[in-house]
Parts: structure tokens; C-alpha cells; sequence
């Protein structure tokens, strides 16, 4: 099979260059308190664009959608150490919120991209999805919704699930064999879900991209027939480069609820980073090279909203932000200037909750910037003529 000669069914449209992308998921929704940081939409969506960017990827919560749009529905706590959501338990109502925040998106520029990290509320309502036939309903019954409210052509793409098959948003997912839960996205019984629930949102939507989002192990990546995504969404941290030996050094065992994980990035992160930078960079780039080599291979644009240095991080004390911003802007120069990406993020920092990266305006503007003049990959992406732009064409001598 010459992968790299297939055509995605719905290529990513309308696109001139690259789009500077973050990632919300669902704190669009539960961090609405005062002072959470998106209890004023507007606001929040004027400093994103004030920093350059105009797409975002949020959590569409379709399986509560699907089961009743309207219903306020009680989340449960799935960690209280980050601030990605609510630290306790909140209550939400996904409609009208859904194409509320969509508008105010359309009104400043900025694509939507939906995704879903099946958040769990206290009937745990994700558990009803067993089948490819379930997750493909609970899809397409949201992107009816949306097509009603005319808002289809403000979407950017659809990931069906966050990480797929991850513990934490796939819990009704039973893998084969079971174990494969993280990274486990590429065994037969993964694929053929991934597939069949694909082929069914896109009968009905054919226009709308689709794909599953995770960090692609690249050899059962090359391996597989990929050609039923329409893109890549693979994740890439520079602490799961060799061999994901950096947590280990650090003591960080993405603890949910207990504090001590923390204590040791606050002791350790740091440290281990500055006394081998050079060992850690390198393995961030040798990452993006390869999975932009693996979207070569098929023939597919990259799209990445979970980026580039440390996963978990925070405003707290002894966590500073310099050390965190210098490796998340290697990976954005590094990625832009592959040719590879559609869509690129700076990190998934990147919100209003995270003040000592959100306030350096700054740095947001200089890297959405490169983003946005980097070339477009030509295969799966429509482009659009841009008059303002004063870049050369656009060229890709890599397929």
C-alpha cells in the first residue's frame, strides 16, 4: 500500500496557513466560577486572539448531549491537583453553552475543533457507550444539533475521543489485550472501532474531519492502515521522549488527588531538565521528526494541541515558568518548520487559568506568528487565497 497517495475524505478546508490552536477541553465549561478564568467568554476569546491565536479545541461533551442536551448535569472530581477543569465537583448545562461559545468564537475568527474527554458524571452516563455504533451516535446526534444552528462551517474537526484509548476518557473501552489502555490505540480491536465509529460519522457527515487523537507509537504508527483518519492529532511531550525516563527522574507519577507529585516537580523538574538540556531537547526534536515523518509516510497534515516540554504543570510555588516556555517554544519552531502540521499549539498551557504563561503576551504573539507563516502541508488541506498574506506560496517538496 502506497500510503502516502491516499486522500483523506474531508480534508481540512479553507485554511491559508497554519492555525495557532489551544487547547480548552472542558474548562471552557466548568471553570466558570469568578476568577477560573472563562466565566466571561469574551473576554477570554479576546485575549486569545489578541495573542495570535485563532483556533481552539474544547470538550463538546456528546455523550450528555445525546442523552439530554438540556439537563444540568453534576461532573464528578477527576483531579484535584491541576487546573485543567474543576477541582470539585461542578454542575454544567452543555446546551445552549455548545453553540453559544461556538458564536463567539465565529464572531473573533477563531475555528472550533470538538473533542470529548468523556467526563464523568455522577450516573456515569459514558459507560453506555459500548459499541462503535454507540460512540458514532452520540456524534452525529451532536453535529445535528450544530448543523441546525448553522455552525457546521465554523467546526474545524471532530476527535471522537481524547487519547483514545487512555484509562481516563475510554473507561468503557476494553482493549485486547486489556492492559493496552495508554498508547494502546493501534491493536486490531482499537482499530477496528476507531474505523467502523469513523465510517459512520462520515456517512452522514462527509464534510466534517475526522480522526481520533493519541500519541502515536510510531512503529505500529508506520505499520498500520491509517487511511480512515482524516488527519493526525498525536501528542508530544518532550518528557516522554527516551524511553519516557524524565517523570522517573523527577519522582512524578501523574497523581490524581495527592499533592506529593507536585512537591517533587517542584523539587526535581527543573533540575533534571538544566543538568542535561541538551539530552532533552534533543529527544523533544527527534520526537517531532519522526511523527512529522510518519505523517509524511500517509499521507496525512499533523495536527498537535497537547505540547511540547512537561505534561502537568501550575502556577504554584518554586514552579517557575521560564524552563517550561523555552522547551515549548523548540517544539513550536521545530514543528512549524517541518512542513508537516495544519494546526499547532504552544503548549496545553495555553489558558487563562495558567497566569504565568498567559501573561506573556509577548511570547505568544512572536510564536503564533511563526505558526501562522509556516508552510501548509498540501495533502488533506484546502487552502484558501489570502490577500493580506506577503509569504511565497505555499510549497511542500516532501510528497
Amino acid at each position: 500500500m502506497n500510503t502516502a497517495q491516499i486522500s483523506p475524505s474531508a480534508p481540512l478546508t479553507g485554511l491559508a496557513q497554519p492555525l495557532a490552536i489551544t487547547m480548552w477541553d472542558f474548562s471552557w465549561l466548568e471553570r466558570r466560577w469568578p476568577g477560573a478564568g472563562y466565566e466571561d467568554w469574551g473576554r477570554a476569546l479576546d485575549e486569545l486572539a489578541e495573542r495570535g491565536y485563532n483556533a481552539v479545541r474544547i470538550d463538546a461533551f456528546p455523550h450528555l448531549l445525546d442523552a439530554a442536551p438540556d439537563k444540568d448535569w453534576d461532573l464528578e472530581v477527576l483531579w484535584t491537583v491541576q487546573d485543567w477543569g474543576s477541582p470539585a465537583p461542578t454542575r454544567v448545562r452543555v446546551w445552549p453553552a455548545l453553540p453559544e461559545f461556538i458564536r463567539a468564537c465565529r464572531a473573533r475568527g477563531i475555528r472550533v475543533a470538538l473533542s470529548t474527554w468523556f467526563r464523568k458524571d455522577t450516573t456515569d452516563t459514558r459507560m453506555s457507550i459500548r459499541t462503535p455504533l454507540d460512540m458514532a451516535r452520540i456524534w452525529t446526534s451532536t453535529l445535528k444539533m450544530l448543523q441546525k444552528e448553522g455552525l457546521l462551517d465554523d467546526l474545524l474537526y471532530v476527535d471522537l475521543c481524547n487519547e483514545w484509548p487512555g484509562l481516563h476518557w475510554a473507561p468503557f473501552f476494553q482493549n485486547d489485550p486489556p492492559e493496552l489502555t495508554w498508547g494502546g490505540w493501534h491493536t486490531r480491536t482499537s482499530l477496528d472501532y476507531m474505523r467502523e465509529s469513523i465510517a459512520l460519522v462520515r456517512e452522514a457527515f462527509p464534510k466534517v474531519p475526522l480522526t481520533y487523537s493519541f500519541n502515536p507509537e510510531n512503529p505500529q504508527a508506520a505499520a498500520s492502515d491509517l487511511s480512515f483518519l482524516d488527519f493526525f492529532e498525536p501528542h508530544i511531550w518532550m518528557v516522554n521522549a527516551h524511553g519516557y525516563s524524565f517523570n522517573p527522574k523527577v519522582g512524578y507519577g501523574f497523581e490524581l488527588t495527592d499533592p506529593r507529585g507536585y512537591h517533587n516537580i517542584q523539587k526535581n523538574a527543573e533540575r533534571v531538565y538544566r543538568q542535561d538540556a541538551a539530552h532533552w531537547n534533543r529527544g523533544l526534536i527527534d520526537l517531532i521528526n519522526t511523527y512529522a515523518e510518519v505523517g509524511r509516510t500517509h499521507g496525512r497534515a499533523l495536527i498537535t494541541t497537547e505540547c511540547w516540554g512537561i505534561i502537568d504543570y501550575k502556577d504554584w510555588p518554586l514552579l517557575d515558568w521560564g524552563w517550561v516556555k523555552e522547551t515549548c517554544e523548540l517544539g513550536t519552531l521545530t514543528a512549524a518548520a517541518t512542513g508537516r502540521w495544519a494546526a499547532i499549539a504552544t503548549s496545553n498551557f495555553c489558558g487563562p487559568q495558567f497566569h504565568g504563561m498567559w501573561r506573556d503576551i509577548a511570547w505568544h504573539q512572536r510564536l503564533t506568528s511563526v505558526i501562522k507563516s509556516a508552510s501548509l502541508p498540501l495533502c488533506g488541506v484546502h487552502q484558501v487565497e489570502d490577500s493580506h498574506r506577503n509569504e511565497s506560496p505555499v510549497t511542500d517538496h516532501t510528497l
